[in-house]
Parts: C-alpha cells; sequence; structure tokens
C-alpha cells in the first residue's frame, strides 16, 4: 500500500551540490523516486563533532538557506553544542523561537546525560521543539562525547516533558530499545544502521508504534535501505501508517501550529 512518509532524520552532507539549495534540491530528487513527501534537515554542508559557536551558526545558516527554498517540503533542526551552552540557547532562540526550525539536534560534543543539557532541553520544551540526539553503543568503543541510549534514559528521566528522539535508536538496537523502554518521552528513531530484519518489530513490540519514528540518515544512508526497514516489516499497515508519518506528524503538530503552519 502507499503510504504518507516523512522522514524525520536528513543532512545536507554526503549529498552532492555546491550550496545548501543545491545539496537539498538533490535530495528531494532522491526522495520524490521512493516517495518520500518531507524532509527534517539537521547540521550544514560540513560537520563538527565539538562545534564552536561560529561553526554552530554557520552550520544552521546553511540549514535556513535550504530550508527557505523548499518551505513546504523541508523542516529545520537547530544544531547545537551544550558544551557551549549561552551559545547554544542563543541559536535555539534564533532559529527556532524567531526562525522557522521546529526541533534540535544533538550531536557528539557531550554525554547527553551531562547536567550542561539542562537548561537547553528545558528551553526546546518550552518552545514545543523535539530534541533528535544522537546515540551509539560502539564495540569498538564510543566517541569521548558520544551518548548512548543509557544516557537518553537518565536525560529524559530529567526532563519529562520533554520530547526526545534517540537516533539510531543506539546502533545496538536490542540494547537501545531496552534502555529507552520506560520513559516514554523517548522516541526510537531507526535511522542510519543495516536495515536488519526485526529491528522495527521489535520496536514496535516494546515500545509501541506510536514511539516509532522512520527516518533514513541521508546522505549517510540511502532512502532506501531505510525505507525497507518499515516496508519489510512483518507489522499492521496501521503500524506502518504510524512509523512513516503519522507519529511525527503528532510530535510536531504542537510547535508548527505554534507558528501558523497547518498540516
Amino acid at each position: 500500500m502507499n503510504h504518507e512518509i516523512w522522514d524525520v532524520h536528513t543532512h545536507l552532507a554526503g549529498v552532492p551540490g555546491k550550496t545548501p539549495e543545491e545539496k537539498l534540491g538533490r535530495l528531494l530528487e532522491y526522495a520524490d523516486r521512493v516517495g518520500i513527501a518531507r524532509l527534517c534537515v539537521m547540521m550544514g554542508m560540513t560537520w563538527n563533532y565539538d562545534p564552536t559557536p561560529e561553526f554552530m551558526r554557520k552550520s544552521n545558516d546553511e540549514v535556513l538557506q535550504a530550508i527557505r527554498k523548499f518551505p513546504d517540503r523541508a523542516f529545520g533542526f537547530v544544531y547545537l553544542n551544550p558544551k557551549q551552552t549561552q551559545a547554544s540557547l542563543d541559536e535555539l532562540n534564533r532559529c527556532v523561537r524567531d526562525g522557522p526550525m521546529v526541533g534540535v539536534k544533538l550531536w557528539c560534543a557531550l554525554h547527553c546525560n551531562d547536567p550542561l543539557l539542562d537548561q537547553i532541553i528545558a528551553r526546546a520544551a518550552e518552545l514545543k521543539a523535539p530534541v533528535t540526539q544522537h546515540c551509539w553503543i560502539k564495540i569498538t568503543g564510543n566517541l569521548p562525547g558520544e551518548s548512548t541510549p543509557m544516557d537518553m534514559a537518565e536525560l529524559a528521566a530529567r526532563h519529562p516533558k520533554a520530547t526526545l528522539i534517540c537516533a539510531h535508536t543506539g546502533g545496538d538496537w536490542e540494547r537501545g530499545i531496552r534502555a529507552i523502554r520506560p520513559h516514554a518521552n523517548i522516541y526510537a528513531d531507526i535511522n542510519g544502521g543495516d536495515p536488519t530484519a526485526g529491528f522495527t518489530e521489535m520496536a514496535v513490540r516494546e515500545l509501541g508504534a506510536e514511539r516509532v519514528l522512520y527516518g533514513s540518515d541521508a546522505g549517510g544512508r540511502s532512502f532506501a535501505s531505510q525505507l525497507a526497514k518499515v516496508h519489510g516489516a512483518e507489522l499492521p499497515d496501521a503500524a506502518k501508517r504510524l512509523i512513516f508519518a503519522g507519529n511525527l506528524k503528532r510530535l510536531l503538530r504542537p510547535i508548527l501550529s505554534a507558528k501558523g503552519i497547518k498540516i
């Protein structure tokens, strides 16, 4: 069956193009081939594990530039570094409160259970902005500031009113799903890893279909390989509809409504 599809996790990096607009335009060409209606875009044309305030602003300006060209197809998430607390709060206000962005992206600068995140998460919750946090469990060892789903569970316990998205579901998804399971305000973003059989089924079984989100991690991963995680899952069609778009629409509806955007 055909489903409306919204992708909760895409990037400009890794996509052909010399400008942010060209990169997002190309990404949307690929999305059109596989029936994806809307993209959430986060981080600019280059990446930095521990961005300075200047780098954060540049990265966010690139996303703003891209989404302004395609306002009906793409939403922006502001990229922040909790180690740069005041600069991050300023960017959150600039891009979300006063700008068109609708969410927050946190990557590898600092473990997300660190108290330095508290002001950022509290402010995001005030603005009704979901927070996507990169999480991974690597057998080779995580990067120095790289979060795990266990770290995210600690954060969620401190901020029960915040909407938190566990990007990659920790990579090691069986452990990741179990770590976030007790916290109803954490949603599993199934993007990025290989399309392994059983991933999406376990997420739905343990969390409920209402807490699972489709994402791709394009251009780091292909749309097709990530869509396969849902299309190929042995799940009722109603669950797939929620995962592909219904849940993300529900999470974004409060902030979009506050901005006067109808979906």
